[in-house]
């Protein structure tokens, strides 16, 4: 860790919203984010052919950028990362959006640059005054690629980013996700902005370069300048401005833990999951689309236990992904698994995700609309294309089939049914499946929690969802920061639907698994085997701290736990459980995630 330079400063300590993890210190770049300088004119009708050439040559060159951005981060880090800049074409080629410049042309008789800032200012409030916080984050779009299509048509260049003379921590108003794109990692070794939230684009990319960042941190920009020493913590999402000496001294001996721990989980990448005592449990992973399968494999997990499929259907731009499409997809992330199982989510569009060229209407509280299980009962046509491809991608036999949302066993049977309808459509194509392929719910909604005896004989096994089951049981929105305390996991209310999930589950013959952010949580690890967990999936990443708290700790011990926590009045009580077992077995995992 490195010294602070300012001897005798006070430290200060700010609070943002985690980024991207990692941890930084080093000299702040204030890079101030001005908006452009726009000069506004009168123009005559006689120039208007000429704005409109200059407007049309500026989407050309804008489009041509983004082109070349979309390709550099493909080859960095992957065509999903890149596909976020989807959105700024969209902004660049939709033909409502520059005719209405080129009206205003007409009408307001004012140069392109002012109607152009008009027009996509209009956009842009449109977008933020929305609830919903994955569209809101979308005005940020808009406002990026007309600042490029702005630079463009003054014919100025940003290149403050991309070209720094030695390491520093970028602190500004906020980063336009073009430019977090093209940073430099050698040179930038993290980030703070005043704006932001973890679906920002900004953010995604950050976490895709593995750049450490705090976002959300309101008034950093005017609090430190060019040359203060920080330390930013994009685990807890803090920003500290003159870190003392005993502060640095902390994260110096976190990292030296970090690394011995990082180096010994190397080596458990081809061990089981097992306690000390032998019960053992199977670690998966989620994935989005078959490119993720590298780190699968990279981190040990043991299959794949949430594949995500909406995402397939995001990254196709014009038209929905063919039954063609979906079975590649499937059967190639079947077969770099081998014998390992692979669970695929039907299409769980709505809430924070949708599909523009679906023209699905717009409602005022989506994550409770028509989305999940309900949209594909509601939509035969789209939900038996997918059912087809699974079935097909079956004849690997690792292929197991989930459905999203469940609220009660009405959706299970219809689903079922059209499960059927595709076998049959299958069948008279003389083509194979596996007619024995496993089916299961994801446990996400506190109705389908509680009538799991209902639900179990239709289905082979469960999985919990329990990042909607902690949202829709406590009524709280989790990226709402003014209830957001009250969105607690361990929660008596959950960890009772949680242990009743499993207990029905058992009761019925069938294995239960958890595929929400409980389960990516080594502190949380214990108490779910000791309420007779049987599958953890999670981000490949979050697999070998997990794996590590399993094979710290004996079975017995987790019991315990378990039988303490469910008589706990209070989810602070609860942690203090957890937590006080993990001290105890695995210190150097609490250090790290405290």
């Amino acid at each position: 860790m490195t010294d602070p330079s300012h001897e005798g400063l006070k430290e200060i300590e700010i609070k943002g919203i985690p980024g991207s993890p990692g941890v930084a210190v080093g000299p702040v770049l204030l890079v101030k984010t001005e908006e452009e300088r726009l000069v506004e004119r009168t123009i005559s009708e006689e120039d208007i052919p000429r704005e409109i050439a200059r407007f049309e040559e500026a989407l050309i060159n804008t489009r041509h950028q983004v082109h070349e951005i979309q390709q550099k981060v493909s080859n960095a880090i992957g065509q999903e990362s890149a596909s976020i800049f989807d959105a700024h074409l969209l902004v660049v080629d939709d033909r409502s959006f520059v005719e209405e410049v080129i009206r205003g042309l007409g009408t307001q008789r004012r140069n392109v640059e002012a109607v152009l800032t008009a027009v996509a200012d209009r956009y842009a409030d449109a977008l933020s005054a929305i609830e919903d916080d994955y569209l809101r984050e979308r005005a940020a779009d808009v406002r990026d690629v007309t600042r490029r299509i702005l630079r463009n048509l003054s014919g100025r260049s940003s290149t403050l980013l991309t070209q720094l003379d030695k390491p520093y921590i970028v602190v500004s108003n906020d980063l336009a996700p073009s430019d977090t794109a093209t940073l430099n990692k050698e040179k930038v070794m993290g980030f703070g902005t005043d704006l932001g939230s973890p679906t920002s684009h900004t953010a995604i990319m950050a976490r895709a370069l593995a750049i450490p960042a705090v976002v959300g941190l309101h008034d950093v920009s005017v609090r430190v300048s060019t040359g203060d020493m920080v330390l930013i913590d994009g685990n807890k999402g803090l920003f500290v401005i003159h870190p003392t000496h005993e502060r640095l001294a902390h994260y110096g001996k976190v990292q030296e833990i970090r690394q011995g721990v990082e180096t010994r989980l190397k080596g458990l990448k081809d061990q089981p999951a097992i306690t000390k005592d032998g019960y053992q449990v199977t670690l998966s992973a989620n994935i989005e689309l078959p490119g993720d399968m590298d780190a699968v494999i990279q981190n040990g997990a043991v299959g794949v236990g949430l594949f995500r499929t909406e995402y397939l259907y995001l990254s196709s731009k014009q038209q929905l992904p063919t039954e063609e499409d979906q079975y590649n997809a499937y059967t190639e992330v079947a077969r770099r698994l081998g014998d390992a199982p692979a669970i695929i989510r039907t299409l769980d569009l709505g809430g924070d995700k949708f599909l523009s060229h679906l023209k699905t209407p717009a409602e005022l509280n989506p994550f409770m609309g028509w989305r999940a299980i309900r949209f594909c009962l509601a939509q035969p046509d789209i939900f038996k294309t997918q059912l087809r491809a699974v079935l097909r991608a079956s004849t690997y036999e690792n292929i197991k089939l989930m459905y999203p949302m469940v609220s009660n066993v009405e959706e299970v049977v219809h689903a079922n049914e059209f499960l059927e309808e595709a076998k049959n459509e299958l069948r008279q194509r003389g083509q194979p499946f596996n007619d024995n392929m496993e089916v299961g719910v994801m446990i996400e909604v506190p109705s389908a929690a509680i009538t799991a005896n209902l639900i179990a004989p239709h289905v082979d096994f469960f999985s919990l969802g329990t990042n909607d089951l902690v949202q829709y049981t406590m009524a709280v929105d989790r990226v709402n920061e003014r209830v957001a305390y009250l969105y607690e996991p361990t929660h008596p209310a959950i960890i009772r639907l949680i242990k009743n999930t499993i207990d029905v589950g058992h009761e019925h013959g069938i294995w239960v698994g958890i595929c929400g952010e409980m389960a990516a949580n080594p502190l949380m690890a214990p108490l779910l085997m000791g309420l007779g967990l049987d599958e953890f999936s999670m981000s490949p990443s979050a697999i070998p701290l997990v794996k590590e708290a399993v094979r710290s700790v004996m079975f017995h011990e987790a019991e315990e736990l378990a039988r303490h926590v469910l008589v706990s009045e209070s989810a602070p009580k609860v942690l203090e459980l957890c937590r006080k077992l993990l001290e105890r077995v695995a210190p150097e995992i609490l250090e790290l995630i405290s």
